[in-house]
């Protein structure tokens, strides 16, 4: 069930954005200057590179208004089953008043982009970026499209533009009752200078945006199974390899025997891939895994052989006690505070290294020649896949392109991690002019990952005689994603990695939402040699744990209901109660539970959204968990699809409650152990429970976040029934190893 809270908001802002037209023979398209755009993309954070503003950009073509009244929107975000595809078509639909039954979707080519000088902005997916970095600049398109149509069809009839009006791919001059569809002025409208300054509908008139149209990006095609991922592709002459690249994390090939393999059925080629892997090239993926297994290699392990979870854990408890830390937050003085208190609390935890483990494991296709190479990528950065394919294939841009294929999945693996484009490459490499589809196996997938990071965290709070929490000192002890991924980032921070702080921030879109008198937040890092990466939600899912199970913690300790502790240290932050108070009614916190059901709830900012979660739930033998019902909430400005909304939340609960209860990554001489799902497990439809969603549209300038905020309020919220329901808390994940089971 989906409800939705409409509140106060204010009307968007105009801007000066349109530059030009490029007539087509098929009818209008519409472009943007980017210029614009870079102070948006610089916000996106780690996760892309401030776009280069254009002086005079050349027309990019984003909306195309066909003589037969099709409407096609050109999409450069990635589509993982999150919905961005049609969220991006509503809003261009909404400000172009165009038949929504009319409208499909077509990707421009990263190599495209690029020739036309970056024009469309960036490709990247990742961040819950996906609307809320496009909203402005596609509805503008979308208005622009609608103003030339109306002014092309005012020329025919030679009447004033501000007679006529569109609706449903019509334009209609009011005073006469004279129709015209899109599809007949397009051609002329093409050739119209393009309008500038042109105001946005408000909020409050939107028909499309905020309603929960069907999707169009082929649902039927994924339940039948007719949808074609890039696992499925097909091509002339196409043959299949798989790999095998060092389990131990630094190791390199030594030496490899490929004789038995060779001699198999359909094996076609066995190569070294760089320094670190060993492939094999077939008619089938089959026949490429039996003869990978058939090749006998000779490991060097390198630096790493000894690297283990042990150890690892180790140096992070090291770190909890260091002193060379790097500051995230700070106001007053926590530890005079602390010193000084007439009582304190702490609490120690630990979350692990976590794969993303898409269902479709990493995979894409590639064909090399002398003069060209282009690869075939399900992608969540186009761009970051060009140019995986221009450094690996050695030939410039212009010899380059790559064409996004549906993706099985992301999560943030398919983004700034294009380690298995590059390998595609330098496979095809081998056997020019024969398009290569390289197909990792489950086992490849779960070692080669580009993990969570690990981390641990101690908290400590000081209470004073009257009950009040006085000071809050949070040490994290972990891994840093941007020292391994964009280390310049972190050194242009004077070392310190600001994503570490997702949700701790002092402001911002993962600014925290408590105040308390005096406050540290600091961070020991410490980078074992496991290549960490952006795990869906990133740091704010650990930081959820550490935060709002504490929060309960010291909730307790001043003999206050945890929510009203809450509100006591959010007055600074109304949306931020808006969400708690919603879950907290939702799941009826202030009304006596049934017998044996107990109630916890959690609370954050992340990604530009105010989420929170509430739980009910009862456990059976002291270690079996039935969560009986969950109830979210999700405030991220503006909503354009609330259906979609609603199963991104759920979703996110899968994703959040699975590394609760099931996932872990361990280390073991330098190699990842869990091969796949058996020891890699995710929570079965049987253990999840029902969702309500209650969405909140708090309006304001910012547009947030969907599909990752949510994750991280679930398990806290469920951590803190746990304790309400059997007196111990449980401060390690995943459960499973404190003998928890989800039933």
């Amino acid at each position: 069930m989906t409800k939705t809270i409409q509140s106060a908001t204010t009307n968007t802002s105009r801007r000066h954005f349109i530059v030009g037209t490029s007539a087509i023979a098929a009818g209008l398209a519409i472009g943007f200057d980017f210029s614009l755009m870079s102070e948006a993309n610089a916000a996106e954070g780690s996760g892309t590179t401030a776009m280069t503003p254009l002086g005079t950009p050349e027309i990019g073509v984003w909306v195309e208004v066909k003589p037969n009244d099709d409407i096609v929107v050109r999409i450069v975000r990635s589509e993982m089953g999150q919905g961005t595809i049609t969220g991006l078509a509503q809003m261009v639909a909404e400000e172009l008043q165009c038949d929504w039954k009319k409208v499909s979707y077509d990707y421009p080519s990263p190599g495209e982009n690029l020739k036309r000088n970056k024009v469309w902005g960036s490709y990247s997916t990742g961040g819950s970026r996906g609307i809320r970095t496009s909203e402005q600049y596609v509805r503008q398109g979308g208005a622009a499209a609608r103003v030339m149509l109306i002014q092309a069809a005012a020329s025919q009839w030679n009447v004033p533009p501000s007679e006529c009006v569109a609706k449903d791919s019509v334009i209609t001059h009011t005073p006469t009752g004279r129709k015209t569809t899109f599809g007949k002025v397009s051609v002329a409208a093409s050739q119209l200078a393009v309008p500038k300054d042109i105001p946005l509908k408000d909020p409050k008139d939107w028909t499309v945006i905020g309603k929960s149209v069907n999707r169009i990006d082929g649902t039927a095609d994924k339940v039948t199974g007719k949808q074609v991922y890039a696992i499925d592709l097909k091509l002339p002459g196409m043959l299949v390899a798989t790999i095998h690249e060092s389990p131990v994390f630094g190791g390199k090939v030594k030496s490899f025997d490929a004789s038995q393999a060779t001699a198999m059925k359909g094996v076609k080629k066995v190569v070294q891939v760089g320094d670190t892997a060993v492939a094999v090239i077939a008619d089938t993926f089959w026949q490429a895994k039996t003869g990978l297994d058939a090749v006998k290699i000779t490991w060097d392990n390198g630096s790493n052989g000894d690297l283990s979870s042990a150890s690892i854990k180790k140096t992070l408890e090291a770190g909890l006690t260091a002193t060379d830390t790097f500051v995230g937050n700070s106001n007053g003085d926590a530890k005079e505070a602390i010193s000084k208190a007439s009582k304190t609390i702490e609490a120690t935890y630990f979350y692990p290294f976590l794969n993303h483990a898409t269902l479709e494991p990493q995979t894409a296709t590639a064909k090399w020649t002398a003069d060209s190479c282009e690869a075939w990528v399900p992608t969540q950065d186009g761009e970051a896949s060009l140019a995986a394919v221009m450094a690996a294939s050695g030939l410039p841009a212009e010899k380059c392109n790559v064409f996004k294929v549906n993706l099985g999945g992301g999560f943030g693996r398919r983004g700034a991690f294009q380690d298995y484009t590059t390998q595609a490459v330098n496979i095809a490499k081998q056997m020019p002019g024969t398009p290569i589809k390289l197909i990792w196996t489950r086992e490849e997938d779960m070692t080669q990952g580009r993990y969570h990071p690990v981390m641990m965290c101690k908290m400590t709070a000081a209470i004073d005689d009257k009950k009040n929490i006085t000071g809050v000192n949070m040490r994290l002890s972990g891994q840093s994603i941007l020292a391994a991924v964009r280390p310049a980032v972190v050194a242009a921070n004077k070392g310190k990695d600001p994503v570490v702080f997702q949700g701790l921030d002092e402001n911002g879109e993962h600014g925290i939402t408590y105040s308390f008198p005096n406050l540290m937040i600091d961070h020991a890092m410490r980078n074992p040699n496991v290549p960490p990466g952006f795990w869906r939600g990133v740091n704010v899912n650990q930081n959820a744990v550490f935060l709002e199970t504490f929060m309960d913690e010291m909730a307790e300790a001043t003999g206050m209901d945890a929510v009203e502790f809450r509100r006591k240290h959010m007055a600074n932050f109304p949306r931020a109660v808006a969400v708690l108070n919603a879950v907290a009614d939702g799941i009826g916190w202030t009304k006596p539970a049934k017998p044996g059901v107990f109630r916890g709830l959690a609370q954050m900012r992340s990604f530009g959204s105010y989420v929170a979660a509430a739980c009910e739930l009862t456990v059976k033998n002291g270690n079996e968990v039935e969560i009986i019902r969950m109830v979210a909430a999700t405030d991220p400005g503006y909503v354009v699809n609330p259906a979609q909304v609603a199963r991104q939340v759920s979703g996110s609960f899968v994703y959040g409650l699975s590394a609760l209860f099931e996932e872990e990554i361990t280390i073991e001489k330098g190699a990842v152990v869990q091969k796949n799902f058996d020891t890699f497990n995710s929570i079965r439809l049987s253990q999840m429970p029902p969702v309500e969603t209650i969405i909140i549209q708090g309006g304001g300038k910012e547009w947030g976040g969907v599909g990752e905020p949510t994750i991280a309020v679930a398990a806290p919220a469920v951590l803190n029934a746990i304790y309400r329901a059997t007196g111990k808390r449980y401060r390690t994940v995943p459960l499973k190893n404190s003998g928890i089971k989800l039933v």
